[in-house]
């Protein structure tokens, strides 16, 4: 049994925004401001918002937005963990950074749920939705926000 938590039924309606963004590198870029914008846009104040992107080789995440020094932490450990230069890899067609860009993106996430009230999405204070480029070149990457009204 679960203490506090309430059931409601209601019937779920969404709304569909695609964002386009550019990367010029490697890295993390924080999102957060275009999610917050097509929140507002759907006037959703109860409710769900998902973020999908539509790559393999690029992936989303929750993390720490103040402190820089977090996210190139993160970005030193998963290049540690994934290495470009690694022999057993077969698909190369796209360049060296092109497979571990692949295993970067299915170990990580392409996906993310976060809960709406009053309007806001309940991110903690010091948390912000990031895309994941996971190659050296620029790309033009698309993300679906799905805005689900739950009230």
């Amino acid at each position: 049994m679960l203490g506090g938590c309430t059931r409601r039924r209601s019937e779920i309606s969404s709304m569909n925004y695609t964002l386009s963004v550019s990367t010029g590198r490697q890295g993390l870029y924080d999102i957060t401001h275009k999610v917050v914008e097509c929140l507002g846009r759907s006037g959703v104040s109860e409710g769900l918002v998902t973020v999908f992107v539509r790559h393999t080789s690029a992936s989303l995440l929750i993390q720490e937005n103040a402190d820089p020094s977090a996210r190139e932490d993160l970005e030193s450990w998963l290049n540690r963990l994934v290495p470009e230069q690694d022999d057993l890899y077969t698909h190369r067609a796209e360049g060296p950074d092109d497979m571990p860009a692949h295993i970067k993106s299915a170990l990580t996430a392409t996906n993310l749920s976060i809960p709406v009230r009053d309007g806001a999405m309940l991110l903690g204070t010091w948390q912000g939705i990031f895309l994941w480029e996971h190659r050296h070149h620029a790309a033009k990457r698309e993300i679906i926000v799905s805005v689900l009204d739950g009230s």
